[in-house]
């Protein structure tokens, strides 16, 4: 496959498609051919459905032939899906060594929602078990590497997700966040990494999530914008969800936003902890750029967000999971939240909940004074694999990582909406990117903004070639179990 076309934006792949340039053929066939010569060392899929691929790219062109192709703006274009989401035929297995032969019979709903706008699934993208890792590394599964330096991380969760699209195998790739897991691999690999408010993507047929969402890591705002309109949207029976847009995300993309108040702040979160300099650096130039463009810049620092004290939360649903695999079998991030879940009482997890609803008025009012907060997404580039920073089975081990992390985890504790958008390289050739956080269920504002800066940012280049160490071939991938 033309590297020129692997590395089309979605958007740019549809219109090529609707013209008759290209065929969904052509380009599930030209994924499929950069995955299996590519992927050895990245280790971004952990399941490459071929076949099912190319059989949905033949019924793609039946349905062209005939004409029906309403309501499909992505129709032949393929993508691919977090190993975390329920995919009906194809191999899930939520990055846990226990469910390494597991098919699902039904699509999750975001998943029915994607393949409703024409998606073609190439495959699963790597995941830490569970999703419980800043990083992409699990017992029985290969670890994931970041196609800018593949001695590095891509982050995670949606590590895999953020290494296939970085590297040209996939032309968009569909993630989820609870903590920054859309927006750390979409920072490390220099990508688009877009977090909706809570309620905008059902977790529809499972329980929602308070925390977590799906969305998309994208090339262009554009595509992230698309990608939201396709799968947004309430569910039969979601629990809660957000106010529907006044109109499809994809029109706020270079809709003028008018003179906006943005705060911005390079303060780490965490006392006594320090950013690195070119992610200070690439808030405070950008400040400037958004000065620039008629806006009103201030510096000025959220309240504090102690994320640590709502932890039982996520944990004690963990450990109510009732397809939980033994203790004994889960890496150590799982085992803590595992154990921590287990030992909160019902009165530790009512006070949680509290206190969660009273900080999250705190912070949500600071928005009262400003439309957007612009930080660094993280406060240094991504770690090399070999430290194995999450992997260490201790807390020092899993504290080091937070520490790194620990602007992004408060949007999702409010549920407010946030993006990642790369703002250039830093010494090492590594990208460096830039946070945006809107008012709650304000998707647009967000939108808006990203694209401005998108359109006055240099794009970056290309990430080198991975080179080919081994082949996959039609056969879907089979990792290792420990």
């Amino acid at each position: 496959m033309d590297a020129d076309l692997a590395f089309l934006s979605a958007r740019e792949q549809a219109e090529l498609i609707r013209r008759g340039d290209v065929s969904p053929s052509e380009l599930v066939d030209g994924y499929l051919e950069r995955i299996d010569a590519l992927d050895g060392r990245l280790h971004s899929y952990l399941t490459v459905a071929a076949d099912f691929a190319r059989a949905a790219a033949q019924d793609a062109e039946q349905r062209i032939a005939r004409a029906d192709v309403d309501g499909t703006p992505f129709l032949g274009v393929p993508i691919s899906i977090k190993d975390l989401a329920d995919t009906a035929g194809i191999r899930t297995t939520h990055g846990t060594a226990t469910y390494a032969d597991r098919v699902p019979d039904v699509d999750d709903e975001v998943v029915a929602r994607i393949k409703r706008a024409g998606f073609l699934i190439l495959g699963k993208t790597n995941t830490p078990e569970f999703g419980s890792r800043s990083t992409t590394e699990s017992p029985g599964y290969p670890t994931a590497r970041n196609p800018w330096d593949t001695d590095r991380t891509p982050g995670g969760s949606s590590g895999g997700a953020g290494a296939a699209l970085a590297a040209g195998l996939c032309p968009i790739a569909h993630g989820s966040d609870g903590g920054g897991s859309i927006r750390i691999p979409a920072a490390w690999c220099g990508l688009v990494g877009l977090k909706p408010s809570r309620g905008r993507v059902s977790w529809s047929p499972g329980p929602q999530s308070a925390n977590a969402t799906n969305g998309p890591l994208a090339r262009t705002v554009a595509d992230a914008a698309a990608f939201l309109d396709a799968v947004a949207g309430y569910a039969t029976g979601d629990f809660w969800w957000a106010p529907p847009p006044s109109r499809p995300f994809l029109d706020e993309v270079g809709h003028p936003p008018g003179q906006l108040r943005i705060a911005f702040t390079t303060r780490h979160p965490m006392p006594e902890m320090t950013v690195a300099e070119a992610w200070r650096e690439a808030v405070v130039e950008t400040a400037r750029l958004l000065e620039s463009l008629g806006h009103i810049v201030v510096e000025g620092d959220p309240p504090e967000f102690d994320v640590a004290s709502t932890a039982i939360i996520p944990a004690a649903a963990r450990a109510a999971d009732p397809d939980l695999p033994p203790l004994d079998t889960l890496d150590f991030p799982n085992r803590t939240i595992v154990s921590l879940g287990n030992m909160a009482s019902a009165k530790d997890l009512a006070a949680a909940q509290a206190a969660l609803q009273v900080a999250t008025r705190r912070y949500v009012a600071f928005f009262d004074d400003f439309d957007l907060l612009l930080t660094p997404t993280l406060a240094s580039g991504p770690p090399r694999v070999d430290e194995q920073i999450m992997g260490n089975e201790d807390w020092e081990g899993m504290l080091e990582l937070l520490r790194i992390v620990a602007f992004t985890p408060a949007a999702n504790m409010t549920g407010q909406p946030a993006i990642a958008l790369p703002t250039g390289l830093d010494a090492a050739g590594l990208p460096v990117s830039i946070h945006l956080v809107g008012r709650p269920a304000d998707e647009a504002t967000v939108l808006r903004v990203a694209a401005q800066l998108e359109e006055a940012t240099p794009p970056l280049p290309r990430p080198p070639e991975p080179g080919s160490l081994g082949q996959i071939g039609d056969t879907p991938i089979r990792s290792p179990r420990s």
